[in-house]
């Protein structure tokens, strides 16, 4: 099987050293050059044809999303962002998610984080070589009218997602009027950049969208992001539905984990929900969701030719658990169309 041919791009002689060596340590990864900036970058993958590449978002001369908005319009390939865990640092890196980088990871600050963040840069370069690269022209146009013919119904949404996930979310919450259903979402996030994708997406939507707080009830209108780090999202029944945020250990490989989101959405909720899984790698989400179908909950999965990574979709309908396959651009309304049916 051919090794994933890689090029690393970091203004850093020691960071591009670190992720080199990390890299080669894979077996099935080949690091064939490394640039310390965007001139020397388009040089080398023009002459190397890389199969990824791996940016650092802040370089001199030419930052890192004006690099990738040029490959993206010149030579789409799939791009693993390498960002510093910052607010600044993540608002850049959603910037690169949306222009069509695959995912991105944080640049690590300590001899611990060094270690962690080395060996998920070369997880993300494996997942990325999969991945089906959408560019800004490919995605979805954001429907000039938020939808209006949703009327509130007591129904729960739950929304599970991955690499793919921020233009994926972006584009279903850009349908999401104000008097949509209470929405719970997980996706997969560095910790420090939740807070900023949830401002982000309520740029974005009719509705108002916000990192969820242990506590916080379920509100017609609003729409809960789980923070990423160290706690699980549940919607529990507490004078009401309410989040709650759950210390533990990673779930189906991650924390938070959609299966734990979909469990306790099936368990407090039952048929009064709708569940949807969406783009990412892996099986994160597929049993949770099936959890929720059994429970009576209606439920929508991603379809392959939409998704970046047709891997948790794929997974869920592999087990019954996807009642129909919509694409990306349909699923906003469908979400909205199965939590009003009932009303």
């Amino acid at each position: 099987m051919a090794k994933i041919r890689t090029l690393v791009v970091d203004d850093s002689a020691t960071m591009r050293g670190l992720i080199t060596a990390a890299l080669n340590r894979d077996p099935e990864i080949e690091v064939v050059g490394a640039a310390g900036d965007p001139f020397e970058a388009r040089g080398m993958i023009k002459a190397l044809n890389p199969d990824v590449v791996t940016l650092d978002i802040e370089m001199p001369n030419m930052n890192g999303i004006e690099f990738l908005e040029k490959i993206m319009r010149l030579r789409p390939m799939p791009v693993v962002m390498v960002s510093s865990l910052t607010q600044a640092g993540a608002e850049m890196t959603l910037r690169a998610l949306e222009l069509g980088a695959v995912d991105c990871v944080g640049k690590p600050t300590t001899a611990t984080g060094t270690a962690e963040a080395l060996a998920e840069v070369a997880e993300k370069v494996k997942t990325a070589a999969r991945a089906s690269v959408r560019t800004k022209a490919d995605a979805p146009a954001t429907p000039a009218r938020r939808g209006g013919a949703y009327l509130p119904s007591g129904d729960v949404v739950a929304i599970g997602s991955s690499t793919g996930g921020v233009e994926a979310l972006l584009t279903i919450l850009s349908q999401f009027p104000e008097t949509c259903p209470p929405t719970v979402i997980t996706q997969h996030m560095p910790a420090t950049f939740t807070a900023s994708f949830a401002a982000r997406l309520d740029r974005a939507s009719g509705a108002k969208v916000q990192e969820a707080v242990d506590g916080a009830p379920l509100e017609v209108g609003k729409v809960y992001v789980a923070p990423g780090g160290a706690t699980h999202l549940e919607v529990v029944r507490s004078a009401g539905l309410r989040c709650r945020l759950v210390a533990g250990d990673p779930v189906s490989g991650h924390r938070p984990s959609v299966d734990v989101l979909f469990r306790s959405v099936a368990q407090a909720v039952g048929d009064k929900a709708v569940g949807a899984i969406l783009t990412g790698m892996g099986r994160d989400g597929a049993q949770g969701l099936l959890q929720m179908r059994q429970a009576g909950a209606r439920t929508v999965g991603q379809d392959e030719a939409s998704c970046v990574v047709y891997g948790m979709p794929r997974a869920a309908q592999e087990i019954g658990a996807v009642e129909k396959q919509v694409s990306l651009s349909s699923i906003g309304q469908s979400i909205l169309d199965l939590a009003s049916a009932r009303r």
